[in-house]
């Protein structure tokens, strides 16, 4: 095992974010990798770091010790009594949840305190105890950072410490990587852009530093603060700072600024809240008339104190983020990992002899297959405002070339509202201009049915079937929907124009599930609800393809109430002659059932109820008998334990069209786009 202890070189670095990051980037490259901040130093030892590495990055660490704690050691001079303690913390740290030995063991030193000085000497002594190679984090905001990185390395190596490379955060425009490595005699890690977006707090953050009232919730929790605007002047003078993240603070008897700011928010426009002073409120009547504009999720609070000092308490919010901001902190630990050097860090930790596909890495690996086949995906709902959001990603990071139906006007109108930039790179195809391409050709595919040119068109007016003949005529490469339309809405028109693949009978789906250590694929959640024997077997093979295809190795649990030859009845046989009819058709497969799902997923338990299988206790792709089964416990588990489910991503078409749920995330949507990338990918290579 490997021990890296991520250390600061200065005061407000930002190592928490740089270490969990650190984690982040070892993850994505299939490591086990633990987790610990032996001594805690947030406010009233609630610490950050161990929270979010629990709920983030899917590590469970030991309780740090706290910073009283520590100053009692410090004072009675219990140095190696203080040392034992965090060196124990450290090896319970060192196992993951299964009991076996990490990788990796990411230790977070502690931040450099003026006000505590034996926190820079105690990281030093940390690395020695635990014979940990140090990382440095070093903050490039200001000048001499390098020079600073250079004295704290040439000290740490005259106590005895090994220094393995360095990190530079918040990196400025300005800041010259090729010079600093140079200069640098250690490895440099990765140099780490700052981005504005990242330090926006969300209106409740505000809210709680102001100690302010809500007057209306709205979408306090999710609303981002990216501006502040002091409504002083007229309402023309304003309405142009009337954007997307803009908190409006005003004096809550200007009810120009009120109406007009309601106004905005009625248009669509995401501004962050309304913040009125001098403890003042809006007339009742205007309230009334500006209640629609509530209901659009505007959060607006009311403080005491007047514009100046209100305004002067936000710009004071500490830029930490917050321990219940899980979104904000993932998309910081997602820029760390994506600007760390992949060659640096694997030169330096010893890479065992195998990896395994934990969440992080299957993500990870995911985004850079889609990147890999640069295929063109067509969005059907294109001024949906998350798919617009997502396809700005996707095509921001080249996971695909997206392709958005709609008319530019209002596509562009949803984007200015969640002050998000289109690129130019991103297509928008209008309906009304192209859909007479393809009436001649959806003719000709839908000729034994008798259709017609002005039936076709008819038909053609529905954009989920204009995208569907983008993707029968090769315009295209695959085809994402769902966010606002039903799954029979986006499978429908596949299973007539597309049809299923050659040697396949039944169109099925699978969801990806991102246990906290390990991916499992569960079928058919989505499609299919009630298959035969046949139709199952069909399931689970597809099932087991998909997974290979996407790193998992499928190992096949036929899922029933009963386990082996334990039960009977009509469900209990059906899976049972699936199970046969499949290992017929492809005996080299690990598949075994009927099995119930503690039997499958619980070595103890497979012990008990299926000793000598070789599925059992280890499956890795559950096959369930019907929807209701499958759609039930997809849910319950990613409910139940906070899994991330990718999906559901459909199978044995002959291209792919792949549903959205109409709950799903930006997130969601950028995930299913790049699965529907590979899948495309995968296509072209059988052909």
């Amino acid at each position: 095992m490997q021990i890296l202890l991520i250390t600061p070189t200065r005061q407000e670095v930002g190592l928490t974010s740089v270490s969990l990051g650190v984690v982040r980037a070892l993850q994505r490259q299939g490591l086990r990798v633990g987790f610990v901040k032996p001594v805690a130093q947030d406010h009233n030892d609630n610490d950050r770091s161990q929270l979010f590495a629990s709920r983030i990055c899917q590590i469970d660490s030991p309780q740090a010790l706290t910073t009283d704690a520590v100053m009692a050691r410090v004072t009675a001079s219990q140095n190696d009594e203080l040392l034992e303690d965090i060196v124990s913390l450290c090896m319970q740290a060192a196992q993951d949840a299964s009991g076996e030995k990490v990788d990796v063991l990411v230790v977070e030193g502690l931040h450099i305190d003026a006000s505590h000085p034996f926190t820079a000497r105690l990281n030093a002594d940390i690395a020695c105890a635990l014979h940990a190679e140090m990382i440095l984090v070093a903050s490039s905001e200001q000048s001499g950072s390098v020079s600073e990185v250079k004295v704290a390395a040439s000290e740490l190596r005259q106590e005895g410490c090994a220094i393995a490379g360095v990190i530079f955060n918040k990196a400025c425009e300005a800041f010259d990587e090729a010079r600093a490595r140079a200069e640098l005699d250690i490895p440099l890690w990765g140099v780490v852009r700052f981005k504005s977006e990242l330090m926006a707090p969300r209106s409740l953050d505000v809210a709680r530093h102001l100690d302010a009232e809500i007057i209306n919730k709205g979408d306090i929790k999710h609303r981002r603060v990216r501006e502040t605007v002091v409504a002083g002047r007229s309402v023309s003078e304003v309405i142009e700072r009337l954007q997307p993240g803009a908190l409006i603070i005003s004096s809550g008897d200007r009810d120009d600024i009120m109406l007009a700011t309601a106004l905005a928010a009625s248009n669509g426009v995401q501004l962050a809240g309304l913040l009125l002073t001098h403890g003042s409120t809006a007339d009742k009547r205007v309230f009334s008339l500006t209640r629609k504009a509530f209901d659009t999720g505007l959060p607006v609070m009311r403080v005491e104190t007047d514009s100046f000092y209100t305004t002067l308490n936000v710009s004071r919010l500490p830029s930490a983020v917050p321990a219940d901001d899980f979104e904000r902190m993932n998309a910081v630990l997602d820029t760390v990992a994506e600007q760390l050097s992949v060659d640096a860090m694997t030169a330096c930790v010893r890479l065992p002899g195998t990896t395994h596909l934990s969440p992080p890495a299957f993500r990870y690996q995911l985004i850079q297959k889609a990147r890999a086949a640069k295929k063109r995906i067509v969005l059907p709902e294109g001024d949906e405002p998350r798919t617009v959001k997502a396809a700005v990603i996707c095509q921001e990071k080249g996971i695909a070339q997206c392709v958005l139906i709609g008319k530019r006007a209002e596509i562009e109108a949803v984007a200015a509202a969640q002050g998000v930039v289109l690129p130019e790179g991103l297509e928008i195809q209008d309906p009304d201009a192209v859909r007479e391409n393809y009436v001649d050709a959806m003719v000709e595919l839908r000729k034994s049915k008798g259709l017609t040119p002005g039936a076709a068109r008819e038909q053609l007016a529905d954009n989920v079937v204009l995208g569907t003949m983008m993707l029968a005529t090769d315009d295209v490469d695959g085809l994402v929907s769902g966010a606002v339309h039903t799954t029979a809405n986006t499978v429908r028109p596949a299973l007539q124009l597309i049809k299923t693949a050659p040697g396949q009978s039944i169109v099925s789906s699978v969801f990806f599930m991102l246990m906290p250590d390990q991916v499992l694929v569960y079928g058919d959640c989505a499609i299919n609800p009630s298959p035969s024997a046949t139709e199952l077997a069909e399931i689970a093979l597809q099932s087991a393809d998909s997974a290979k295809a996407f790193g998992v190795e499928p190992r096949v649990a036929m899922i029933s109430y009963s386990t082996g030859k334990s039960g009977a009845g009509a469900e209990v046989e059906k899976v049972r002659e699936a199970t046969e009819l499949a290992r017929a058709k492809r005996p080299d497969l690990l598949l075994d059932g009927p099995l119930q799902y503690d039997a499958a997923s619980v070595k103890d338990v497979a012990a008990q109820k299926a000793p000598g299988s070789t599925v059992a206790g280890q499956a890795s792709v559950f096959v369930f008998p019907d929807l209701n089964t499958g759609n039930t416990t997809y849910k319950a588990v990613q409910r139940s334990a906070n899994v991330i489910s990718i999906g559901p991503m459909l199978q044995g078409l002959r291209k792919p069209v792949n549903d959205l749920s109409r709950g799903a995330l930006v997130d969601d949507i950028v995930f299913t786009i790049a699965l529907t990338a590979i899948q495309a990918a995968a296509m072209t290579a059988a052909k």
